[in-house]
């Protein structure tokens, strides 16, 4: 039982740093993402007396879900383009009185590329920031949570590299925070619960949706009527779109998917076929519709590497994704390290709001030895609502989950890998002839997965083509030493304790006392690992690396500069 006491607690900070190396800047927990899991983490825990680094590569908190307009665009109500936005400004409230009181340090443009432990048991987080990630820091904290949420997965299809294909992620991104339509008559299609918010978003911004092309169904969640009686909110909430679509003309066709784009230099139409249980298109269903942009995408997959860099263990979803196994306190396998929101498995804001602050108050209870009566008692009724939201994300998982037929859309010389323009019959060529049988062995054989982007936007669907005989089960999650590029400077910065010199967050890595003159003729850039060690022979100039919703969503997977609402 944890331990009752009502006497007041100095705020808890994390050891000074008395090692060798330069000191940076410490706290009894760091917090890694600032999105509604994060930014509830945070607060949380200072709400409480901890001290808390907060670090986030976005600008501005809030994450992919409260994304909003620059001040510069004089957006008004940007509320409207979101739900539960009073959440969110209420906790931007709490955040900023923290920030302001010291309580909580929030390093904005910090993105974190990879995490150690330090003989003590502290964590050590390496980031860099800047506009080019440039200038590198490190905090370190005793205790870690990870709130690193997701990117959106993708499953390719002849013509999906057309400008004017854009994730629906994207899409629904490009107008929060651009007020930018990716195009004027607008398909929607993929699967998931997404498809309904992004197209209602779409339409109310004044885009014409043909269609809402689902390629799993909608019957199924009523084949589980006990989940939906424990979260009524989210069959309301179903309702609402239903409203809301239906009003503004959206034809919603499930069991169908995009199986085709048309189009010489962007999207003109695409072809909506008729898809079986198991997502292989139905021969003689196809249909033509016409459109200028086409927004796709098949669910989320949460980012772990942050969590597999720390040693967390992870499990398989429903939906077919990998993500962190979590206790009942959000504790992960790995002492001093919790998890929230959707690393823990894709779920919503909903249940990301009820683990950050969940997660939080288990950091508390950790480091008081125990916590007030009714800290306990919230964390119980938190834990009901977690237990709640996570049997409805196991059902929507399972809904939504990729048929293994999905493959049969593809044609021999439709790009898998974008980055390094990998085509299916490639990949299939080395599982087939060259005996290629996982994900590793394919990327060794065709460079699949090993440009910009490194398998965020086509891992899933490699992992899918060469995991394909029968019997035959996917491995583990993608493993990557880094969790994004970084410079061989900021490695060789290092020093025997992992620690990096010039730490100071905000601070250049290698500072020059003018202008930077850039390379000299002739001179090549300085290598980033986590990248290719060159551009790709093949490559079609000024065409995009492949680039998931996390970094540029107005560009993924199709590039569209996209038009400015009036």
């Amino acid at each position: 039982m944890p331990h009752s006491t009502d006497e007041p607690r100095e705020r808890e900070t994390a050891r000074a740093d008395t090692g060798t190396a330069a000191a940076v800047p410490t706290a009894a927990v760091a917090v890694v993402g600032a999105g509604p899991a994060g930014l509830a983490a945070a607060v949380t825990a200072a709400d409480h007396g901890l001290d808390v680094i907060l670090l986030d590569a976005a600008d501005a908190p809030g994450g992919q879900y409260y994304r909003s307009p620059p001040a510069g665009l004089g957006a008004t109500r940007p509320g409207r383009l979101h739900h539960h936005w009073h959440t969110f400004t209420e906790l931007s409230a709490r955040l900023a009185a923290h920030r302001d009181s010291g309580a909580i340090r929030h390093l904005a443009g910090h993105q974190v590329w990879t995490v150690e432990r330090t003989g003590d048991a502290d964590w050590i987080l390496h980031a860099v920031t800047g506009g080019d990630r440039e200038s590198r820091t490190a905090v370190r904290a005793r205790r870690m949570v990870l709130a690193t949420g997701a990117h959106e997965r993708q499953l390719p299809f002849p013509g999906w590299t057309l400008p004017g294909v854009v994730s629906a992620a994207g899409a629904q991104a490009m107008l929060k925070s651009g007020l930018v339509l990716p195009g004027r008559r607008i398909v929607v299609a993929g699967s998931g619960p997404l498809l309904q918010a992004v197209a209602v978003s779409l339409t109310r911004a004044g885009a014409r949706v043909p269609a809402l092309v689902e390629a799993g169904g909608y019957g199924a969640y009523a084949r589980a009527p006990r989940v939906l009686a424990g979260n009524p909110g989210k069959a309301a909430e179903a309702a609402r779109f239903g409203v809301s679509l239906a009003r503004a003309r959206v034809r919603v066709l499930p069991h169908r998917a995009v199986t085709e784009v048309h189009g010489d230099e962007r999207v003109e139409a695409v072809t909506v076929s008729r898809v079986d249980q198991r997502w292989r298109p139905v021969a003689g269903t196809g249909r033509r519709i016409d459109c200028d942009a086409l927004a796709v995408g098949h669910g989320l997959v949460p980012q772990l590497e942050l969590a597999l860099a720390a040693g967390c263990g992870t499990r398989l979803s429903p939906d077919g994704t990998h993500a962190v196994v979590l206790d009942a306190r959000l504790g992960t396998t790995v002492p001093g390290v919790w998890a929230a929101g959707e690393s823990g498995g894709v779920g919503g804001v909903e249940l990301a709001l009820c683990e950050g602050e969940l997660a939080a108050l288990s950091v508390v209870r950790e480091v008081r030895g125990g916590v007030r009566r009714e800290v306990a008692r919230r964390a119980v009724a938190l834990g009901r609502a977690r237990h709640r939201l996570r049997a409805f994300a196991t059902l929507m998982g399972t809904v939504h989950r990729p048929g293994a037929g999905w493959s049969e859309w593809l044609t021999g010389d439709t790009e898998v890998c974008r980055c390094e323009e990998v085509t299916a019959g490639r990949i299939r060529a080395a599982c087939e002839e060259l005996g290629a049988g996982d994900t590793r062995t394919v990327k060794l054989l065709t460079r699949a997965g090993m440009g910009w982007c490194q398998g965020r936007t086509c891992g899933f669907a490699v992992r899918e083509l060469a995991v394909h005989g029968p019997g035959q089960e996917p491995g583990g999650p993608d493993r990557r030493p880094l969790a994004c590029p970084v410079k061989l400077s900021t490695l060789a910065a290092l020093d025997g304790n992992g620690q990096t010199s010039a730490q100071t967050p905000g601070q250049t890595s290698e500072p020059t006392p003018g202008p930077n003159p850039g390379p000299t003729p002739g001179q090549a850039p300085e290598p980033t690992l986590g990248q290719a060690p060159g551009p790709n022979p093949e490559s079609t100039p000024g065409q995009a690396p492949g680039q998931t919703h996390e970094s540029t969503p107005e560009q993924a997977p199709g590039q569209n500069p996209g038009t400015a609402l009036s």
